[in-house]
């Protein structure tokens, strides 16, 4: 069995998955939004990592998105590796901004408070997860973390690009039932997450409740025995849906450390 893990790869789960639910933490969360509110215009930050993609996320008054606003200012954010930048997400070591002085107060003023209470909404206490709102929130913002990894760790990752590379085109759906749907597009054996359910999906993982979701993603319940009692379902075409648990199966690897 494969337990190593690549520490670009790692990069692009911190970058496209965990950075990436910044959104849906403003749209869920009042404080987020709070800390957002005072942002008179979109504000760009650009990362830049070695070998890998410079993508930007814009914030304005209203959320967060991956583009950048036309005229908006942008400020950098470099690193001198992948492993200086996974460094940064856990919390061990600074980036080196580029931007005018009066530009930085955004990062130390709005940026790093985002992501601050990203954290801890991903790795909440015991006494975060007492309260009902709070656990239920934390449960689907980490669902969205692993999902947006599965097409990371299928494209970047060597396990996971094998087991990519055995799915025909399609989409799988990833569901909550009654709560959420997402899906994977898989093209070419390329594979891209979509925040949004599939209007056609050719086969489906289902959770049949976030606390199942919750559950399994912290390693506190087996897959194997879901899928036995019902908690966890598969439809449609099993081999599909087979080789994204594999995927799964090494995005625990990644998001456990």
């Amino acid at each position: 069995m494969l337990i190593d893990t690549d520490p670009r790869v790692q990069a692009h789960i911190n970058l496209f998955a965990v950075l990436g639910t910044l959104p849906v933490l403003v749209d869920r969360v009042p404080a987020a939004r709070a800390l957002l509110a005072g942002t008179p215009a979109p504000v760009g930050i650009r990362f830049v990592i070695p070998g890998m993609p410079r993508p930007v996320l814009t914030f304005d008054a209203t959320g967060v998105r991956w583009d950048r606003a036309p005229k908006a200012p942008l400020l950098t954010l470099a690193f001198t590796s992948v492993a200086h930048f996974n460094k940064m997400i856990d919390g061990t070591a600074q980036p080196i901004p580029l931007a005018a002085p009066h530009r930085l107060r955004f990062l130390t003023g709005v940026f790093a408070p985002l992501t601050d209470l990203l954290g801890r909404y991903l790795q909440p206490t015991e006494a975060d997860l007492a309260d009902p709102e709070f656990r239920e929130t934390s449960t689907i913002l980490t669902l969205h973390v692993a999902a947006a990894a599965l097409a990371q760790v299928a494209n970047e990752d060597r396990s996971g690009k094998f087991s990519a590379h055995h799915i025909p085109d399609g989409d799988i759906a990833l569901e909550v039932t009654g709560t959420l749907a997402y899906h994977l597009q898989l093209r070419d054996h390329h594979a891209t997450f979509v925040a949004a359910p599939s209007p056609h999906p050719r086969g489906a993982l289902t959770f049949s409740t976030l606390e199942v979701t919750g559950g399994i993603l912290a390693g506190d319940l087996s897959a194997i025995a879901c899928m036995s009692d019902g908690r966890l379902a598969m439809r449609g075409v099993i081999s599909m849906v087979d080789n994204v648990n594999r995927i799964l199966d090494r995005v625990g690897h990644y998001l456990g450390k």
